[in-house]
C-alpha cells in the first residue's frame, strides 16, 4: 500500500501538470475573435429609377472568421481537457491519501509530507466544487493547478517521509478533531488565496495598468467576481480555523498541562488568526480599499505557509514532529 501510494502521488503530479498545460493552451488561444472585413459597400445599378433595382447589397464574409472560430473551439476543448485532468488528478490524489492511511493504519496526517498532501487535496476538491457552481471562473484553473503541481511535487521530492508510528503526543482522539479541522481550513485558505492574487492582477488591468501580468489579467474573470469568491472562501474557512486553534489549546492542556505556551507553531497559528480576522474586518469596512483587503488575504496565507514550513524547518518546539531531519 505504501508503494502504491507513492506511485499514485507521481501520477497525481502528472495529471495536474497536464491540466496546467491545457489551461495554458486555453489562455493562449482564448482571445480568438471573428474579424469583420472593412470592405466598402458596393452599389448595384439596375434598370429602375434610383439605380438599385430593389436589390440589397450583401456584406462579404470576413476572411478570418472561420479560422477564428476553429481557434475558439480548440480553446474550449483545451479548457475541457484541463477540467477532466484536474478531476482525474483529484481522484488519484485521494487514492494516494487512502492507501497511505491504510498502510500506516491511521489517518494520514502524521508529518509534513502527509499534511501537505491532504491540504492540497482539500484545495483542489474545493476548486472542483467552485467550478461546478461557477463554470465562468474556469480560467482560474491555470493558477490553481500551478499551485497543486508545486505543492505536491515539493511534498514528494522534499518532504517525503517513510511511514512510521505516530509520536506519543499524537496518540489521542484530539488528533482527529484538531488536525482534521486545521487541514480542512488550511485547504480552503489555500484555495482562497488563488482568486485573491488573481483579483490583484485583474483589478490592475481594469484600472488601465499595463504591468507584467497584463496578458494574463485581461483574460481572467471580472475583478468583482474574483473578490467575491475570495471573501466567500475566507468567510467559510475562518470559523473552522478558529475552532481548530481552540481544539489545539484543549489538546495541549490534556497533553502538556497548559493550553497555551507560546510554542512557535502556536504563536504562528495565532498570527495567522489575527491576520485573517483583520482581513474579514477590513472586508466589512467600506472605507478600506479592496486592494488592501486582497493583500491581507495574501499575507494571511503567507503566515500559514510559515507555520507549515518555516516553523517545522527553522524552529524547535513541542510541535517539532514534521518528519524532517
Amino acid at each position: 500500500m505504501s508503494a502504491l501510494s507513492d506511485q499514485l502521488v507521481t501520477f497525481t503530479i502528472l495529471a495536474f501538470l497536464v491540466a496546467m498545460i491545457s489551461h495554458a493552451v486555453e489562455y493562449a488561444l482564448g482571445n480568438a475573435r471573428p474579424r469583420t472585413a472593412a470592405v466598402p459597400a458596393r452599389e448595384l445599378v439596375g434598370a429602375g429609377v434610383g439605380g438599385s433595382g430593389g436589390l440589397t447589397p450583401q456584406p462579404p464574409a470576413a476572411p478570418g472568421a472561420a479560422a477564428a472560430e476553429r481557434t475558439a473551439r480548440r480553446a474550449r476543448l483545451a479548457g475541457l481537457i484541463a477540467v477532466v485532468a484536474t478531476a482525474l488528478g483529484a481522484l488519484l490524489h485521494l487514492g494516494a491519501l487512502v492507501t497511505r492511511g491504510l498502510a500506516a493504519d491511521r489517518m494520514p496526517w502524521g508529518n509534513m509530507y502527509e499534511f501537505v498532501l491532504t491540504v492540497s487535496w482539500i484545495g483542489v476538491t474545493g476548486w472542483l466544487v467552485v467550478l461546478w457552481k461557477r463554470p465562468s471562473l474556469r480560467r482560474l484553473g491555470l493558477f490553481l493547478t500551478l499551485v497543486m503541481v508545486l505543492l505536491v511535487a515539493t511534498a514528494e521530492l522534499v518532504l517525503y517521509t517513510p511511514i512510521v508510528p505516530l509520536v506519543p503526543a499524537l496518540n489521542s482522539y484530539w488528533f482527529v478533531v484538531h488536525v482534521s479541522t486545521i487541514v480542512f481550513s488550511s485547504g480552503i485558505l489555500l484555495l482562497g488565496v488563488v482568486p485573491a492574487v488573481a483579483y490583484l492582477m485583474r483589478a490592475g488591468y481594469e484600472q488601465g495598468k499595463r504591468s507584467f501580468p497584463y496578458t494574463l489579467a485581461k483574460r481572467m474573470p471580472a475583478a468583482a467576481a474574483l473578490e467575491r469568491l475570495t471573501f466567500v472562501l475566507h468567510a467559510f474557512a475562518f470559523p473552522i480555523f478558529t475552532f481548530a486553534v481552540i481544539a489545539g489549546a484543549i489538546w495541549a492542556e490534556a497533553a502538556w498541562g497548559r493550553p497555551w505556551g507560546w510554542d512557535p507553531k502556536e504563536t504562528w497559528a495565532f498570527i495567522s488568526w489575527v491576520v485573517y480576522a483583520g482581513y474579514l474586518h477590513a472586508r466589512a469596512t467600506p472605507s478600506v480599499k479592496r486592494n488592501v483587503v486582497a493583500w491581507l488575504a495574501v499575507l494571511g496565507f503567507l503566515t500559514v505557509l510559515m507555520n507549515l514550513f518555516g516553523v517545522n524547518i527553522f524552529f524547535e518546539g513541542l510541535h517539532s514532529y514534521g518528519g524532517l531531519d
